[in-house]
């Protein structure tokens, strides 16, 4: 799919309006809350190639150098005053004390000019021992932000599906990962350098969506697009 055929689409950056607040989606897969000054970010999966080599699956150890970068570029061009990760922060509970001396320098500085909220996931239901809060759910703002979506609670920002949006347009596909929302549950790309995504039309967000109010936003190289979700595609 070319850059052209998505800027037919779009004209300037995407603002994301959920819930009578206003957020910035970033090509990243963080989204930015300006009126919170606050980066909300889900699923780095930090460590996740170390856990794969602790069982003898032998992959390059780059992930979590790659997605701090990200993540710190991002802190820096918004200038956030806090970040707020979703959950799974890290691929198991243990992964923390697989970090490196170099990685754990950087999220110590990363948690020592920000303040740092660690949700709780499926992967790492305990805390890190990183500095800053730890918490199951966050309410902020009349918003609850929290790691694994549910039907029910309005204003529910959540990460654990890692969604992405696959799309045709002009006879050709695209799959990228995308943030999803129908103005009551919001879901995030998943952040992590190595993590992978889940097609939205699939089973497992089935349920989720007022499918009629349904807003995707994809990620793109340099800038995010809002789709159309008639052009979504389900394979």
């Amino acid at each position: 799919m070319s850059q052209v055929q998505f800027q037919a689409e779009v004209t300037e950056t995407a603002i994301l309006r959920f819930a009578g607040h206003q957020f910035e989606p970033l090509p990243s897969g963080a989204l930015y809350w300006h009126a919170q000054q606050t980066l909300l970010v889900a699923d780095l999966h930090l460590e996740k190639m170390s856990s794969f080599a602790r069982r003898g699956q032998m992959l390059p150890p780059y992930d979590t150098s790659l997605t701090l970068a990200r993540l710190e570029a991002d802190l820096r061009r918004t200038g956030a005053r806090r970040l707020v990760c979703l959950g799974d922060s890290f691929h198991r509970v243990d992964a923390s004390s697989l970090l490196t001396s170099s990685n754990r320098m950087r999220l110590d500085a990363l948690a020592g000019s920000v303040e740092c909220v660690w949700l709780s996931g499926n992967h790492d239901p305990r805390p890190n021992g990183l500095a800053g809060t730890a918490l199951t759910e966050l309410v902020l703002a009349g918003l609850t932000l929290t790691h694994e979506p549910r039907r029910g609670t309005v204003g529910l920002i959540a990460g654990h599906l890692h969604p992405a949006a696959h799309i045709l347009m002009a006879g050709r596909s695209n799959r990228r990962p995308c943030f999803v929302h129908d103005n009551r549950l919001m879901i995030l790309p998943a952040y992590g350098s190595s993590a992978g995504s889940i097609n939205i039309l699939s089973a497992a967000f089935a349920g989720l969506f007022h499918l009629p109010g349904l807003e995707v936003t994809m990620l793109g190289k340099d800038r995010t697009y809002p789709i159309n979700p008639r052009r979504l595609i389900g394979r």
